[in-house]
């Protein structure tokens, strides 16, 4: 087990401690103002018993659903892409600029060729330790299949992004594979970083990271079909989201260091 992610499961135990509530509230209060949180659509420091309470915060106020498909999470687009085919059957996408991964070893198993020969809309989103770490779903759609992947535990932010080579596709992910109602396909990866302890799914509770008990594993599913807005699950700190959709059936409204919340629409659908 590599450093990050043994620091990374020792720092979510941390986070769960309940320290004596004045205590609490100073440390949930002193977090608040460090990373300059808005509270404003939550409940204050007092009301979370831990900081993983706090970390995983859930909305007090609904968020409107923006028409056509919306941002999953809140966070600030690091880029937005098209694929690009080096070499034969193995395409490729920019995790910022000048710095690739591979889209074929990101996925992994999860795709058939064929889907993504007439090319791939990219998106990278950061959540920085500030946003909101829930996640939802973009628009109406059912998850055909997930796929665990086993992996490092490198931070996600820009400057780790530069340093180390095809770092999305070293880090320990969950790959969801999904139909929209107008049938095009499209992946949401949600993408571990050091000191995320947990990424949780709501549909799913056998989908565990950061721990020794799974091997890279897929799971299929069968009519499992998911609202438009409808929480997915969470991060337990800031880390990425990348959605990768088959090319021609979303224009993307977005530009790349735009800060964007859930609920905002960020493509309207071509078909």
């Amino acid at each position: 087990m590599s450093f990050s992610n043994q620091s990374s499961r020792i720092f979510g135990l941390i986070t769960r401690i309940k320290f004596f509530k004045p205590l609490q509230i100073l440390i949930n209060k002193a977090y608040i103002k460090y990373f300059k949180i808005d509270m404003s659509e939550f409940k204050q420091a007092r009301d979370y018993e831990s900081l993983n309470a706090l970390f995983t915060r859930s909305l007090e106020i609904s968020r409107k659903l923006e028409d056509d498909f919306i941002a999953p999470c809140d966070g600030k687009i690091i880029q937005i892409t098209n694929s690009f085919c080096q070499k034969k059957d193995e395409f490729l996408s920019f995790s910022i600029k000048g710095k690739v991964y591979s889209i074929n070893a990101l996925i992994r198993d999860n795709f058939e060729l064929k889907e993504l020969e007439n090319g791939l809309d990219c998106v990278n989103i950061y959540l920085s330790p500030k946003d909101y770490h829930r996640y939802h779903a973009p628009c109406n759609l059912e998850i055909l299949s997930a796929i665990y992947t086993r992996g490092k535990l490198y931070s996600v932010n820009e400057k780790y992004l530069k340093r180390i080579p095809n770092l999305y596709s070293e880090n320990e992910r969950v790959c969801l594979k999904c139909k929209s109602e107008n049938n095009f396909i499209f992946w949401l990866i949600f993408v571990g970083a050091q000191n995320v302890g947990k990424m949780r799914f709501n549909f799913d509770f056998n989908i565990q990271t950061n721990t020794n008990k799974y091997d890279n594993f897929t799971t299929t599913y069968h009519n499992l079909k998911i609202t438009k807005g409808e929480e997915l699950g969470n991060f337990e700190l800031g880390s990425t989201i990348v959605i990768i959709a088959q090319k021609g059936f979303l224009n993307f409204k977005i530009q790349e260091n735009q800060n964007i919340k859930f609920g905002q629409n960020i493509a309207n659908f071509i078909n």
